[in-house]
């Protein structure tokens, strides 16, 4: 920063924006990176949480999957017997050999089943292995048109499987509605009276009793039991009334719903919450307050279902009880009767006997009726602890959702005292940078004179030497220079002596004769066997061999030390490294 007369402040020192630039890049770098760190420990953690629950179904789906085909290898096993069962009565009975005929042909339409979509899917198996094990060791390019063939191929198993699943679908849906359109399935889940529109039994009825009040009696107590359980059924059944049988969704969707409700049992450790997530998994187009509705009305379907069989099963264990009393009490009455016939009692005592007989009932019927508001009663508490149990569950899954999103918000608390401690660490580290940063600029700047200095003085001694040195040579050279005149050659001139034969030519022709005898037959361009064997290096290598050691590391090191008779020229040597 200048002032405005061009002269620096010296209360205000220049500031380096690119090194700053630079801090701050590097700082927003790591706060990225410690993000994306956080990031993928939280994904880390959703993928374990993930992975934990998906074996928890699969333990799940493990232990029931063999109890489903445990009850279909079952069902299999009864119809097979009842059919092996079912004898015809005489050759009239066609009904038999019909159902027998149907399973004949329905193992044939199996056996053809088979053979139009798994056999050609195992050929076609067969066919793409045996083709892979024979095209392994060959370029692609070698079987190309056997390639579309086979691609040609299972586009046609595909389309052949594709028809035959459509035709599959058509041919169950056509039999769903077929046993929709007979009405079996209501028969079988519907509660019904048809069974007990017999209020008074014809054996009652028919049974001859002496005395017509207590038949009377007896009949009342029928009818009584019956108005009192049928009050009980139309209570139950206009609660089930209020509700369809698939509790508001359609029937594909409830069947799934109690299908994944019922492996999911309290047996199972944190039942609750995996058969949510299963249904979840499995209804995404459903919130899970749907869900939870949906499954508090088939608890509650299903709890009114089995009061209903409760009260049912009462009715004709009392309608028993009451049948026995009443046949035992007309037995006791026509042996009495028969009685005071065979010995012609009075009058008095038959009345007498028909009042004990009618206070016995009287005190039956009043035992009855206790019994049944004593289990009326009963059937409310279960009904209101029922209504309790969900009410709790209510409550429960309320404070566990409180607490969650008590957790969440303490987790963005610490994470912003986190980012807070974060940025006030970075602050201090900032200004301490700053702090060494000016230190550092300061030495800086002291080392920079202090190496001008001594660069100036290096230079003065350089020059000061190179100026001695041309001093020395020019002393060298007049030096020289006066022996090169001292030992200085004076001859005279002679053209004759220039060109005339040396004497070393001379003697080399003078003496041809004897020079041809003494030279040996052949030249040698190598060394002679006496310069071989002269090595040390040779002579210990011969006596390594004929000891045969010339080949073990011990030769090797021994002649690695020895050194050559004559050391090799350092032209010689070789500077490449191998």
């Amino acid at each position: 920063m200048r002032m405005k007369n061009g002269f620096s402040s010296p209360m205000c020192k220049p500031a380096e924006y690119e090194k700053l630039q630079a801090i701050m890049e590097a700082k927003r770098q790591e706060s990225n990176l410690i993000g994306h760190k956080v990031q993928g420990s939280l994904y880390a953690a959703k993928v374990t949480k993930e992975k934990s629950v998906l074996r928890q179904h699969r333990q799940v789906w493990s232990s029931e999957c063999p109890r489903l085909h445990k009850a279909a290898k079952k069902m299999e096993d009864d119809i097979q017997d009842f059919l092996q069962q079912i004898r015809p009565s005489d050759r009239t009975d066609t009904a038999v050999f019909s159902l027998q005929e149907y399973e004949l042909c329905l193992e044939r339409e199996r056996q053809a089943f088979r053979r139009a979509t798994v056999e050609p899917v195992l050929q076609l198996r067969d066919d793409l292995r045996y083709r892979l094990s024979e095209g392994l060791n060959q370029p692609l390019h070698v079987h190309e048109s056997d390639w579309d063939q086979v691609l040609q191929q299972v586009n046609v198993v595909k389309e052949q499987q594709a028809n035959i699943t459509t035709k599959l679908q058509d041919e169950y849906n056509a039999v769903e509605a077929e046993v929709s359109a007979l009405g079996l399935e209501d028969m079988l889940s519907v509660p019904s009276d048809a069974e007990t529109t017999d209020v008074v039994p014809r054996v009652v009825v028919d049974e001859d009793c002496p005395y017509p009040e207590l038949k009377d009696s007896l009949i009342e107590a029928f009818h009584s039991l019956s108005e009192r359980y049928r009050e009980r059924l139309e209570r139950i059944q206009e609660q089930l009334d209020q509700t369809d049988r698939f509790c508001g969704w359609d029937e594909d969707d409830h069947l799934k719903f109690t299908i994944i409700a019922s492996q999911y049992n309290q047996d199972l450790p944190n039942y609750r919450s995996l058969c949510m997530d299963m249904l979840q998994r499995a209804f995404t187009h459903r919130s899970r307050q749907q869900l939870l509705e949906h499954e508090q009305q088939w608890r509650w379907q299903n709890f009114t279902q089995s009061q209903w069989r409760a009260v049912k099963q009462k009715w004709y264990r009392d309608q028993d009880e009451l049948l026995t009393r009443a046949l035992v009490t007309l037995h006791e009455a026509k042996h009495a009767h028969q009685e005071a016939l065979d010995i012609h009692r009075d009058r008095q005592q038959q009345r007498d006997i028909c009042d004990q007989l009618h206070a016995k009932l009287q005190q039956w019927r009043a035992q009855q009726e206790e019994v049944a508001g004593l289990e009326a009663v009963i059937a409310a508490r279960h009904q209101e602890e029922e209504e309790q149990r969900l009410k709790r569950e209510k409550e429960k899954e309320a404070t566990v959702r409180t607490q969650q999103k008590e957790q969440v918000k303490e987790f963005y608390l610490k994470q912003q005292k986190r980012r807070e401690q974060v940025e006030r660490r970075d602050q201090e580290r900032l200004a301490s940078l700053r702090a060494l940063m000016v230190e550092q600029a300061k030495r800086d700047r002291e080392r920079v004179e202090f190496r001008a200095e001594m660069l100036e003085r290096r230079r003065g001694e350089r020059e000061e030497r190179e100026a001695d040195r041309q001093k020395e040579e020019e002393e060298k050279q007049k030096r020289l220079e006066a022996l090169r005149n001292q030992v200085a050659v004076v001859a005279e001139a002679n053209p004759e002596r220039l060109m005339a034969d040396t004497e070393a030519w001379k003697c080399r022709h003078g003496n041809g004769e004897d020079f041809e005898l003494q030279r040996p037959l052949y030249s040698i361009n190598t060394y002679t066997d006496s310069q071989i064997v002269s090595d040390p290096r040779v002579r210990i290598e011969q006596a390594l061999r004929q000891a045969g050691l010339h080949n073990t590391m011990y030769a090797k090191e021994v002649l690695s030390t020895i050194p050559p008779p004559k050391p090799p020229r350092r032209d010689t040597k070789s500077i490449i490294k191998l």
